[in-house]
């Protein structure tokens, strides 16, 4: 019997959901990063009960940090993104946690931009907070390790290929590593929005740009480039015929970058019959009713979408290429510098 709700939360499902793809579906994927993390942390002493924990989230982060904190008897402080909707806010407040909100910005880069600043604001003034950065710390790695022995364990011995959006690079990451432990040669296959300096897209622009969390204006340390065999970069037309096709066809109700991650699944499987092929799931389908859902009379049909193969990064141009990365270091701009 789980002690704590976040327990539960930490725990994804994986559906079969028939022609060799499983659906790894979190209700809040950072749930499992963050508890794990403050777990950890609390077993070296590097903070204590009642310490304050800080970070910067466009949203799912924010709120598993938060159970984190409620779980372990610490206070909590985000620097949230414009994304974080009137729900998550108010979730956030009766947890007990303290959400500084950046204003409205159609920029995500700026708005990214600005929380960094205002974290390193907020330490001056509270030296004694400790920041999570969950971006560039690998003690968020450390929950998938449960995960991957999951998928392991109720997807067999047979080959199997990985599938997620970046992000922070924890995620992907951290479950390709240890899947790798048994099975070496697992194919890990990330997936980012266009106008992410992340894997080298920043100089394309997709005005629709909605997928927040998968993608990063600015260089995150816990991605590990060489992890990667192959990239896809998706449009946001193209994420949301993944979002509505999989609630049509499966019942899967998830969010924008699931779309994504799950039309990137779908092309990855039919063209190799052989392997099955997990996609990453992070979050439920609810912040994304209207931006989403409510146009899914506009959706294209995913049998009718495929990716433009790219040799170059220069290549890269919307709805949707793919590239073989061969677990090559990161371009020049997503080289992270230490803090």
């Amino acid at each position: 019997m789980d002690e704590h709700v976040s327990e539960a939360i930490a725990r994804p499902d994986l559906i079969d959901l028939g022609a060799g793809l499983l659906c790894l579906r979190f209700e809040s994927m950072k749930v499992a990063s963050a508890l794990a993390a403050v777990r950890h942390l609390l077993d070296t002493g590097a903070v204590r009960p009642g310490d304050t924990l800080m970070d910067s989230s466009s949203g799912i982060y924010a709120y598993g940090l938060a159970l984190a904190a409620h779980r372990y008897g610490l206070r909590c402080h985000i620097i949230g993104s414009t994304t974080i909707d009137h729900t998550l806010r108010l979730q956030l407040a009766v947890l007990g946690a303290t959400l500084e909100q950046m204003p409205p910005s159609d920029d995500l880069g700026l708005d990214q931009n600005r929380r960094v600043r205002r974290v390193k604001q907020v330490l001056r003034e509270h030296p004694d907070y400790h920041w999570m950065r969950q971006y560039h710390d690998t003690v968020h790695g450390l929950g998938y390790r449960a995960v991957a022995d999951r998928i392991r364990e109720e997807a067999g011995a047979g080959p199997l290929t990985l599938v997620g959006g970046v992000g922070s690079g924890a995620s992907t990451g951290a479950l390709a590593r240890y899947l790798r432990q048994s099975a070496p040669d697992t194919p890990l296959v990330g997936v980012q929005p266009f106008g992410s300096v992340t894997f080298g897209s920043d100089h394309v622009t997709d005005p629709q740009i909605l997928i927040a969390g998968i993608g990063s204006s600015i260089p995150f340390g816990n991605v590990e480039h060489t992890l990667y065999d192959t990239v896809h970069w998706t449009g946001f037309d193209a994420a949301l015929a993944g979002s509505v096709d999989l609630l049509r066809r499966h019942a899967v109700f998830a969010g924008l970058s699931t779309g994504a991650a799950y039309l990137v699944a779908r092309w990855e499987a039919s063209a190799d019959p052989g392997r099955r092929v997990v996609f990453v799931a992070a979050d439920t389908g609810h912040r994304y009713v209207e931006s989403v859902f409510a146009r899914h009379g506009q959706a294209p049909e995913v049998a009718d979408l495929s990716p433009r193969e790219v040799g170059d990064l220069k290549e890269l141009a919307p709805p949707w290429c793919r590239m073989e990365w061969g677990r090559q270091p990161a371009p020049d701009q997503a080289v992270h510098l230490a803090d």
